[in-house]
């Protein structure tokens, strides 16, 4: 049995929408000195066995009306092995600021392993992508026999308040299900 050691590494990479265009720049464009050499892709999924999917949730536009939009949020999934994986994979985590709310750290500090996917939010719906990560683990036997389970799973936020209609609660689980079930390994 191979086991890879892995860092949670949570990074937010700012992207500018302009009139329709959209230009990403990356931590290394930004000058983030990073040891080592980018893979092919300069992403996450050069990991061999990392899979990663989204939902993006994009609606409306105007002022805020509170259950309306406009809704500019999501959910991340990431899969360090895969969504077939049932073997841990060695973990810590570490706080920037001191503010930011991660769900299943205390786990992955007194554990140092990962069970499942890090999945990222807003920061007012970190409870229900967390709900529908352990329904979605029961329903799919994932990662572990159920006999004996329970799941302290990772799931990390973000403010995204100034461009979301936060306290509309847009993100469903079926937004964290599809997020997990899209999960693959970009080739």
């Amino acid at each position: 049995m191979k086991i890879y050691a892995i860092t949670i590494l949570l990074a937010l990479v700012g992207s500018v929408t302009n009139a329709g265009a959209q230009i990403t720049q990356r931590a290394r464009d930004l000058g983030v000195p990073f040891e080592g050499t980018p893979g092919p892709l300069n992403s996450i999924t050069d990991i061999k066995g990392v899979e990663v999917g989204y939902r993006t949730l994009i609606s409306g536009e105007g002022k805020l009306q509170v259950g309306v939009g406009p809704v500019r949020t999501g959910v991340t999934a990431i899969f360090p092995r895969g969504k077939s994986a049932v073997d841990p994979v060695f973990a810590g985590w570490f706080t920037e600021n001191g503010n930011g709310e991660m769900t299943g750290t205390t786990w992955v500090e007194e554990s140092g392993f990962l069970y499942g996917p890090v999945m990222t939010t807003n920061t007012h719906s970190v409870g229900v992508v967390r709900d529908t990560v352990i329904d979605w683990q029961v329903k799919h036997g994932t990662p572990i026999p159920l006999e004996d389970w329970w799941s302290l799973p990772v799931v990390a936020e973000t403010w995204d308040g100034d461009l979301n209609d936060i306290n509309g609660f847009h993100v469903k689980p079926d937004d964290a299900v599809a997020a997990m079930q899209d999960a693959m390994r970009v080739q």
